[in-house]
């Protein structure tokens, strides 16, 4: 933007010279495939529950605003706001989380969610990325602070988030959670010997979980056994690809969005393969993958191990949500209830992901100062107390 030289030293000038402007786009265009997905997509879905035709897209346009925003906004955070945002959000998330326990919204034998006026509000989304920040410093902290447990704290606050979400009961939140902070173990050096044997408890659980939970059950016995159980969703929506082709029917033209319940919502993927082709799928790929790619070779660079502890945590969270939700669309995996960042429909799944996205670009955007190497923990406490 020739508005914004090198000699604009105003707080967006500064702001928009230092963060990665590749990363920012391809969210706004995520954002925008949202909008048009939504468009098409959504109406069929409100008629069928007899509400609005209008209602989802309404509903949709501000959430995705509101993201827009929340993306903008916190990527212009400092890294120590960024940690403190953190902190004071998972405490509250966390809390919320326990709330859904006992006053939670109850969806199909889960109590995920908390009633708002306009929306439900599903805490353990907000949680995934704050998690992901604070055991980053947690994790780099335990380097600098001779005598402060990080490592231990951070293992008693994910046994705290992994009790809740077995008790709600939510499998696939637990799944990202457990994987992100898995990856940023490994990242922060810890023996490959103990990240397999974290690997190896993971596929145990889940194991557990097949033989715990009826609905795990049923969804991995009809993705070994095609020919076993209903598999209506799932192969409406491998047909909606087949019908889209390369370059798909023509926007409006698809059906696959009048015959699934959550064609607006976990299936939006097989919507944008009928409607507009392969072509649209891929590049909604290449995107999802640009964002991730390019924030991991910009941390490369970086010299600051909580930066590149909690970024790739967040990371993770963003780029594994992705996949699971494009590759259950494609029967890859076994079907599972995710949102495809940006894109579903969903208030909570929006504005934590514009957060996440937001943490991304404010960890990675070039600034002095920060939480660097050599603070510690006491006197990260006195620069906070001075801010």
């Amino acid at each position: 933007m020739a508005g914004y030289s090198r000699t604009d030293d105003s707080p967006f000038g500064r702001w928009w010279r230092n963060v990665d402007r590749t990363t920012l786009v391809c969210t706004f265009i995520l954002i925008g495939f949202g909008y048009i997905l939504m468009l098409a997509a959504s109406p069929a879905v409100a008629v069928r529950i007899g509400a609005s035709r209008n209602m989802f897209i309404f509903k949709q346009v501000m959430f995705l605003s509101v993201a827009g925003l929340i993306v903008t906004g916190v990527s212009m955070l400092s890294r120590r706001t960024v940690l403190r945002l953190s902190l004071i959000g998972g405490v509250l998330m966390l809390g919320a989380t326990m709330l859904t326990l006992v006053h939670g919204i109850e969806i199909k034998g889960a109590r995920r969610w908390i009633a708002l006026p306009l929306m439900s509000l599903q805490p353990s989304e907000f949680l995934k990325p704050c998690f992901a920040v604070v055991t980053g410093w947690l994790l780099t902290e335990r380097r600098i602070s001779r005598y402060f447990p990080g490592m231990l704290i951070a293992f008693g606050l994910y046994g705290l988030i992994l009790l809740l979400l077995k008790s709600q009961p939510d499998i696939g939140m637990l799944t990202v959670i457990t994987a992100v902070f898995l990856v940023q173990l490994f990242v922060d050096g810890l023996n490959l010997i103990f990240v397999g044997f974290g690997f190896a408890c993971m596929v145990a659980a889940g194991i557990a979980a097949f033989f715990i939970f009826p609905h795990v059950r049923s969804r991995v016995e009809r993705f070994m056994h095609p020919n076993v159980g209903d598999h209506y969703q799932i192969d409406t929506a491998l047909r909606a690809f087949g019908n889209g082709g390369l370059m798909g029917r023509g926007p409006g033209e698809g059906r696959v969005k009048d015959l699934l319940p959550d064609a607006h919502a976990d299936f939006v993927f097989a919507v944008a393969g009928e409607e507009y082709g392969l072509v649209i799928c891929l590049l909604i790929i290449c995107i999802f993958a640009a964002i991730v790619v390019r924030t991991l070779l910009r941390l490369i660079r970086e010299d600051d191990p909580f930066v590149v502890i909690a970024t790739t945590g967040l990371l993770t969270g963003f780029g594994l949500q992705a996949f699971v939700n494009m590759a259950s669309t494609l029967h890859l995996i076994p079907t599972k209830g995710m949102t495809l960042p940006f894109i579903s429909y969903g208030g909570s799944s929006a504005m934590s992901v514009a957060l996440a996205i937001g943490m991304v670009l404010a960890l990675t955007r070039q600034q002095p100062g920060g939480l660097r190497s050599g603070n510690g923990f006491i006197t990260t406490l006195r620069q906070w107390r001075s801010a």
